[in-house]
């Protein structure tokens, strides 16, 4: 798929599809979006110092950079899914990093490390892609966190459908949750119908509400 490179309010770059006629992020802010919906509500809402993140849709990797950053002293091993990964020509021209404390060889690193191995960024942070969509991913491992950022369901209806979010609760430990920005009616009655408690959270700029599915 065509994607152009756009600028969010925030200053931040995204990415739009022309085909699904969809941006990869808010255009009110990519990093502010990601911050919001994935970091404070994600990351930084568990209690365990140890944390096995699993995040479905890598996309332009600014999800595992700000987790990068934000590891705040916790182990974090941090599995993503992505079976379209973008190109260099378009990674390279990514601003993420000029609004963070890393440089842009950290988030070129993201994206060219070896894909299915487990790659140690630093003592706090281990990376592991996956070239795979989320129905044909197999693990034995059990997650404290699912980031959910798929393309919107009016988009990408498949990725919202009831058997992927029983997969990502089965997935998931007891007491873990999965973040995603989209907060639809439909979509809060399909998590809740696979047994997750659900938690309706103030959204993003631009965005009412968001959701947090916990696994009690």
């Amino acid at each position: 798929m065509k994607k152009t490179l756009i600028t969010t309010a925030d200053g931040s770059h995204s990415l739009f599809v022309p085909e699904l006629n969809e941006n990869y992020h808010s255009t009110h802010g990519a990093i502010k979006e990601a911050m919001h919906v994935f970091i404070r509500n994600g990351l930084q809402a568990h209690i365990k110092q140890k944390l096995n993140i699993l995040e479905i849709g890598f996309g332009t990797g600014l999800n595992a950079l700000l987790t990068f950053e934000n590891t705040e002293g916790k182990q974090i091993n941090y599995i993503t899914l992505e079976p379209l990964p973008i190109c260099e020509e378009i990674y390279k021209k990514l601003n993420f990093y000029k609004f963070m404390k890393s440089n842009q060889s950290i988030f070129n690193k993201l994206h060219e490390c070896e894909w299915n191995k487990d790659i140690k960024l630093n003592n706090y942070f281990t990376l592991h892609k996956k070239n795979v969509r989320v129905k044909q991913f197999s693990t034995k491992k059990k997650f404290d966190i699912i980031y959910f950022d798929a393309f919107a369901p009016e988009k990408q209806q498949e990725m919202w459908e009831k058997l992927v979010f029983q997969k990502c609760y089965n997935l998931l430990n007891q007491n873990g949750y999965l973040v995603t920005y989209c907060a639809k009616g439909v979509v809060k009655r399909t998590i809740k119908s696979v047994g997750f408690e659900l938690e309706t959270l103030t959204g993003p700029p631009g965005k009412r509400e968001m959701i947090r599915a916990n696994k009690r």
